[in-house]
């Protein structure tokens, strides 16, 4: 299927969302974001998907950033605007009840890595490069890519990548805790459909009750955090799925979760 700028594939539990715009190194627009909502939509009520992977068209880049020739014509108002627009989009991303892993083939700079941050997980071909560029053009991070990468690799890191703007390697990212694994370029769509896969047979209640008590407990004191697990532990037990689990565990079985 095709929308736009982007394409999807179903199968087996898994979406896979393509930005495809490989001439401009899929650079995002704001139509982009309107096409990308709606599929996100969809795939939220679609019970045969389990995980969504996101991805970029091309050997060269993930999302190389935004639209600079759109970004030079923006005054203050629709600067604002823009970077509210993307914000909406990221959060949706991150807050989506099915996980979302981001698909790094290529270069993730900018907005481009302010989405991949977005996602659950981020898996990256060894030839990935990532980075915040921004004040290579008198600007900043302006789709919450100051707080998510100061939130995943700690303040300091995410100055010094902020202030200098420079690309780091997958490697590199991988030691500093942006990406969980980096991968030779040729298996990275194997690799990411393997990690998937390992997410589709389990109960998708637990997975999405587990994404709201990290997502919103980390934004807690440790003692409110661990106080709303507890509700959210407590929660489980209203589900089929966790009777089902519990149940197949001390009859020695399979279970067959329905994600309910």
């Amino acid at each position: 299927m095709a929308e736009g700028t982007l394409l999807l594939e179903k199968g087996d539990g898994i979406a896979l969302i393509t930005i495809n715009n490989p001439q401009a190194l899929n650079a995002l627009t704001a139509s982009m974001f309107q096409s990308l909502e709606q599929l996100l939509a969809g795939l939220e009520s679609d019970d045969a998907v389990r995980v969504v992977l996101l991805t970029g068209a091309g050997e060269k880049a993930f999302v190389a950033g935004g639209d600079i020739r759109y970004l030079d014509s923006l005054d203050v108002e629709g600067a604002r605007a823009f970077a509210l627009q993307a914000q909406r989009l990221y959060d949706r991303i991150e807050t989506f009840p099915k996980p979302v892993i981001a698909v790094i083939n290529g270069y993730a700079l900018g907005g481009g890595c302010e989405l991949a941050m977005a996602c659950d997980l981020r898996i990256a071909a060894e030839t990935a490069r990532l980075g915040q560029p921004e004040v290579k053009l008198g600007i900043i991070p302006g789709f919450a890519g100051t707080q998510r990468l100061a939130r995943l690799v700690g303040k300091g890191r995410a100055k010094e990548l902020v202030f200098t703007g420079e690309m780091i390697d997958a490697r590199e990212a991988w030691r500093i805790g942006l990406v969980n694994r980096v991968v030779p370029a040729g298996r990275l769509m194997e690799e990411a459909r393997a990690l998937a896969a390992k997410m589709v047979d389990k109960s998708a209640s637990a997975i999405r009750i587990a994404k709201d008590a990290i997502e919103n407990g980390l934004e807690m004191d440790f003692a409110r955090g661990a106080r709303y697990e507890a509700d959210l532990f407590a929660l489980c037990f209203a589900t089929a799925d966790a009777r089902e689990g519990l149940k197949a565990f001390v009859e020695k079985r399979p279970p067959n979760f329905r994600g309910r």
